[in-house]
């Protein structure tokens, strides 16, 4: 009884977690654990991760539970699997993106899908948090693949000016696990948590309060539409779970798209 009634009073939002995150003979084969709770899922383009039939694999699934699909890119770096940094030119950058989202797209298509978002991979994530030159030449790679795509990217001043500015839809996206500053910024370099009870207090303060827990133990306001989960965690299965029983998620790409009237 006590979660209905706490489902009652709380604002939607998506639940996202990363599929095809393998490549050859090298398998991750622990991401579909999180499938059945998610309502969004971001597909790994081939170049950080996800080879051909890693995609197939990822995409079908995601069509068989009807869970909304996007485009996972990052820079290109298998070796690093996306978590180092690469310099890249804005003509560079804009072109890896498209390219990236691209092939996505018409994979999808091969199968009647559509891609409904993007979300960047690791290194490429960090520094559009941090830079927003890299993150408006994200979002405008984006928009030239399709007007009605959402980026994903990580709360913050920077997604909130280049979706304003470029007239993209962004979702804010915050992790449960992760630690944040007085800004509200992802401290990277901070021990992710893996204490689920201490994540489903977060995500009750996040939902009821839209704050997050900062690392001087105070709390910090921010935009939240999408919530990562990621199967690195130990407890990543049992806190999705624990998540579910308190909000039921919803894919945000659904709810703008309805509202512009352009879908039923």
């Amino acid at each position: 009884m006590q979660n209905v009634i706490e489902k009652k009073n709380i604002k939607n939002i998506d639940f996202n977690c990363d599929l095809a995150q393998s490549f050859g003979i090298y398998k991750n084969s622990s991401e579909y654990s999180l499938l059945d709770y998610v309502s969004s899922v971001n597909i790994a383009c081939g170049f950080h991760a996800g080879d051909p039939l890693a995609i197939k694999e990822a995409l079908l699934a995601a069509k068989d539970r009807n869970v909304v699909v996007g485009a996972h890119i990052g820079y290109d770096d298998i070796q690093g699997f996306g978590y180092r940094p690469v310099d890249m030119d804005e003509d560079e950058l804009e072109a890896l993106v498209m390219y990236q989202v691209g092939a996505l797209m018409t994979f999808a298509k091969s199968y009647n899908m559509e891609i409904e978002h993007v979300r960047p991979h690791g290194a490429m994530y960090r520094k559009a948090m941090e830079d927003i030159d890299v993150s408006r030449t994200i979002a405008k790679a984006i928009k030239k693949c399709s007007q009605w795509l959402v980026y994903y990217g990580a709360s913050g001043e920077n997604l909130a000016t280049v979706g304003e500015e470029l007239n993209i839809q962004v979702a804010h996206e915050v992790h449960l696990e992760k630690i944040y500053d007085e800004s509200g910024n992802i401290i990277f370099s901070a021990k992710d948590l893996e204490n689920t009870d201490i994540s489903i207090s977060r995500l009750k303060d996040l939902l009821h309060n839209s704050r997050v827990t900062n690392n001087i133990g105070s709390k910090t306001i921010v935009e939240a539409d999408t919530i990562h989960f990621s199967n690195k965690l130990a407890n990543a299965k049992e806190l999705i779970i624990r998540a579910n029983e308190i909000v039921s998620p919803l894919p945000y790409n659904y709810k703008n798209a309805m509202k512009s009237g352009w879908v039923d």
